[in-house]
């Protein structure tokens, strides 16, 4: 198997300081390699529909529960700040994939749902952005992949708990 990258780059660092331990570059140095080539290359079918993931996120987000969410809620579900979230809301309801519908007992408060044009988009576009990424994994078997979800579903937990309370 070929060294990739941050293996090299574990290896310079025991050169350097034998004495440091550099286990942790192990699986943070390869998630964050690995989320940065995935940012450059697992969007391209957002991209041909005029897309970015995080918008794509938002009605994502709106389609699987099937109900109205409010921003904040959408905020939270997304991890995304409360400005990053208004700013794309605005896009796709000038687009008209979301509607915003005021409250009724307080009139800060909006309600957003998808539109028909916004569902039709993101019922035609999932299935082929997931066959997209299930292209990009195709090198893994399904039991490095079965694994590798488990292990980084672990990680997530772990990370939850303890950094969740600190992002809120």
């Amino acid at each position: 198997m070929a060294e990739d990258i941050v293996a090299g780059v574990m290896r310079q660092w025991q050169q350097v300081m034998p004495a440091l331990d550099t286990a942790p570059m192990a699986v943070i140095g390869r998630l964050n390699r690995c989320s940065a080539l995935l940012q450059q290359a697992a969007d391209a079918p957002l991209r041909r529909e005029g897309l970015t993931r995080p918008e794509f996120d938002i009605l994502g987000t709106l389609r699987r529960t099937g109900h109205e969410l409010t921003p904040g809620r959408i905020a939270r579900e997304t991890f995304a700040s409360g400005a990053a979230v208004t700013k794309r809301l605005r896009r796709l309801e000038s687009d008209g994939l979301i509607a915003r519908r005021p409250d009724d007992r307080d009139r800060r408060v909006s309600h957003l749902s998808l539109t028909a044009g916004g569902r039709a988009l993101l019922d035609r576009l999932l299935p082929a952005q997931l066959a997209y990424e299930a292209a990009l994994l195709d090198g893994l078997g399904v039991n490095s992949q079965e694994q590798l979800a488990g292990g980084l579903g672990e990680l997530l937990v772990l990370l939850e708990g303890r950094l969740g309370s600190l992002l809120e």
